[in-house]
């Protein structure tokens, strides 16, 4: 059984690699909430450093900035708007 609810292809040093997002929690800025996280918004997110296999890979993980943290973490927010905007697509004009 796969742990992820998202594989995406990605980069780690030039090294081609893939990240397994086992978790995933957008909270969009809300201008009525009484406390600062919720008047920002934020993003939770869990993921894995996998090899192109899908296997987890420790010996890639040490190799991460954290510019290539960064990029990871945007490349998966992206990911799921994208799947966030085809669900919508498809509940209204299927």
């Amino acid at each position: 059984m796969n742990p992820y609810i998202a594989t995406i292809e990605t980069r780690v040093c030039g090294i081609p690699c893939m990240v397994g997002v086992s978790s995933y929690n957008f909270a969009a800025p809300n201008q009525y909430a009484d406390n600062d996280i919720d008047y920002y918004g934020y993003t939770e997110l869990c993921w894995d450093v996998l090899d192109q296999r899908g296997r987890i890979a420790p010996w890639l993980e040490r190799k991460l900035s954290e510019e290539e943290v960064d990029r990871i973490e945007l490349e998966i927010a992206e990911f799921f708007r994208v799947e966030n905007d085809r669900s919508i697509e498809d509940r209204y004009y299927s």
